[in-house]
């Protein structure tokens, strides 16, 4: 014999056991106003007691919302576009809101415009676009007419709120430790072409030597992995005169670090190293890492607010919000001998 499944209770059923009528409780379920504190607790109640879960589907139809926000990103492995999209995640989740992430494993402004389109077509309540690359930043001056938006890091020339870590002032943070540390100047291991934090980091470790009046190197190019810093850590220890050096993300600082290691170069006490991010293991590298610290949270959490502020005003509002990085001190640099 087979049990046959059990109802799933319904609004009507809410109502009778609560002694209430069909638009009563779907006032209390729409946390309208106009409803009797009494009247209120007596629906919860029945809504606890028959296990009642609401028709999203038909939430969405009544308050033309669907409680659902879309991210575009791409590259989850990375450690930046994973921790951001993880706090965009937690602040929606915080506010009320599910989310939908298309993930691209090309970016380009084709891939990026096509992905916001998808999402505009399920129905989201507006997008949030982790596009740190100027090539996919390019798709975000076609959005949709009236879809809220709001972008990750950078500039952008469309109309566009943006919601970023300062990346300028993050690598001034570093480059001026190393100085302060004494160091004449600082070798730079960049991020891949055509990043904006590639760009921001450059130009924040430039201005700061060139503030101080201090020579700039050539900077050596990376893309990021901890690959590129091992390479380029071995360039840096054939060449005379290096006593600093600032990496522009932690992986590529770990790749430095055991190039170094590697030709008998000892860190600190030779050179001094400083990475970006401030990843969690980057204090249990040796030795521990000092390193620019973003926080991932914040962007987060400024992203949803942001998001909902236009949603509210029923028009896309421009607001750029930029967050400044922390810096913290380990023991991969110390004063110059």
């Amino acid at each position: 014999m087979t049990t046959p499944k059990r109802r799933l209770p319904v609004m009507a059923d809410v109502a009778k056991e609560a002694g209430v009528s069909h638009q009563t409780v779907s006032r209390v379920l729409n946390d309208h106003p106009n409803v009797r504190a009494d009247t209120r607790a007596r629906v919860e109640a029945a809504i606890t007691r028959l296990g009642y879960r609401r028709n999203l589907v038909a939430r969405a139809l009544v308050t033309k919302r669907s409680r659902t926000l879309g991210v575009v990103s791409f590259d989850t492995t990375l450690y930046g576009p994973a921790s951001t999209i993880y706090g965009i995640e937690q602040a929606a989740r915080t506010a009320g809101y599910f989310v939908s992430i298309v993930s691209l494993k090309s970016i380009d402004a084709d891939t990026v415009r096509d992905a916001i389109e998808y999402l505009a077509e399920q129905g989201v309540d507006g997008v949030v676009v982790v596009a740190p690359q100027r090539s996919a930043a390019r798709a975000l001056e076609t959005l949709p007419t009236g879809l809220p938006a709001v972008a990750v890091e950078g500039t952008h020339r469309a109309d566009v709120s943006v919601v970023c870590i300062d990346q300028m002032e993050g690598a001034k943070l570093a480059t001026r430790h190393l100085l302060d540390q004494g160091h004449e100047t600082v070798w730079h291991v960049s991020g891949p072409h055509d990043w904006m934090e590639t760009e921001g980091r450059l130009e924040g470790w430039r201005a700061a030597l060139e503030e101080a009046g201090r020579p700039v190197p050539e900077p050596l190019a990376g893309d990021w992995s901890p690959r590129a810093g091992y390479e380029a850590g071995k360039s840096l220890a054939a060449m005379d005169g290096v006593t600093a050096v600032f990496a522009a993300n932690d992986q590529m600082a770990l790749g430095v670090l055991r190039a170094l290691s590697e030709k008998g170069v000892r860190v600190p006490h030779q050179i001094s190293v400083v990475g970006f991010d401030d990843i969690p293991e980057s204090e249990f590298f040796s030795p521990p890492l000092t390193t620019v610290r973003q926080d991932f949270d914040v962007v987060g959490r400024h992203c949803i607010e942001v998001l909902l502020r236009q949603i509210d005003l029923g028009y896309a509002a421009y607001e750029r919000l930029v967050v400044r990085p922390s810096f913290v001190v380990r023991s991969s640099t110390a004063p110059i001998r």
